[in-house]
Formats: structure tokens, C-alpha cells, sequence
């Protein structure tokens, strides 16, 4: 592999109805190697659709199977001086189960927040980028279509 290679990973912003009061959270993950808080995310493996690679990260790092929604933008960044680009989707939480996380050495907690608070517990400014772009799409998919039905 050519060391200045593009590192390629995929991921989701992760999101539930609350149980409480209907609105959207979103799933962040602690990844104590780093300390950080982010949207579940990871390498692709050789050969490996992104998409399915995001499905696959989002399973592992949170126990949470999902439906894949919308895609949103590519972030692109360095990581140890390498460029890195991330793929990411919009998925929903099918029959989310909250015991169904395991804490393990990648990933130690879970935390399902509305987006402001998701907004302000990410770490990174490119991850704060991905909450809005998601909930743009949300609101897109909500809204009165133009000849619709009133």
C-alpha cells in the first residue's frame, strides 16, 4: 500500500424517535482510545461496499441494527498524516434495544441525544457538520410537497 493512500472508512449518523416525546436522537460513541465522542464509523475491509461497511461499523460499535436513509456528505480530513475520507448515510435504529450495546475496548459508551446536545458532545468539528446535514434531510422528508394533497 502507497503510504500517502486514502484512507477510506464509512459510517452513519445513527437516529431513533426518543421514547419520551417522539423527537429525533442521535447515537454517539466514546471511543476511550482516542477520548472522543462521534458518529459510529470505521475502516472499510478490501473489496467492501461503503455502505454496507457503514451498516456493518454502526452494528459493531453500538449492537444496533438500522435502516440506511439518506446520504450525507463525504468528510475528508487527516489522520496521522494521511488523508482520510469518510462516507456517511443517515440511519434509522430498527427496535433499538438499549442492552443490546456491549462496552468493549473500541467503543465504551453509547449516548442518545437530541441534536443540539449530539452538536455540542462531538469532539471533532467535521462530525458537528453531519447533524445539521442530517437534519436537513429530515426536514426534507417531512415536509409538504409542493401540489400535495393540503
Amino acid at each position: 500500500m502507497v503510504e500517502n493512500s486514502v484512507i477510506r472508512a464509512a459510517g452513519c449518523v445513527l437516529w431513533r424517535r426518543s421514547p419520551r416525546d417522539g423527537r429525533p436522537e442521535i447515537a454517539l460513541v466514546h471511543r476511550p482510545r482516542y477520548d472522543d465522542w462521534s458518529h459510529p464509523k470505521g475502516k472499510l475491509k478490501p473489496g467492501e461496499e461503503p455502505l454496507d461497511g457503514a451498516l456493518r461499523e454502526v452494528l459493531e460499535e453500538t449492537g444496533v441494527v438500522c435502516v440506511p436513509g439518506a446520504a450525507l456528505p463525504t468528510v475528508r480530513y487527516l489522520a496521522k498524516g494521511r488523508p482520510k475520507e469518510v462516507d456517511y448515510w443517515a440511519a434509522e435504529a430498527a427496535g433499538v434495544a438499549e442492552a443490546a450495546f456491549v462496552p468493549n475496548d473500541e467503543v465504551d459508551l453509547l449516548a442518545w441525544l437530541p441534536p443540539d446536545a449530539a452538536r455540542e458532545r462531538l469532539t471533532h468539528d467535521h462530525d458537528r457538520v453531519l447533524v445539521d446535514a442530517f437534519l436537513d434531510t429530515l426536514r426534507s422528508r417531512t415536509a409538504p410537497r409542493p401540489g400535495g394533497a393540503e
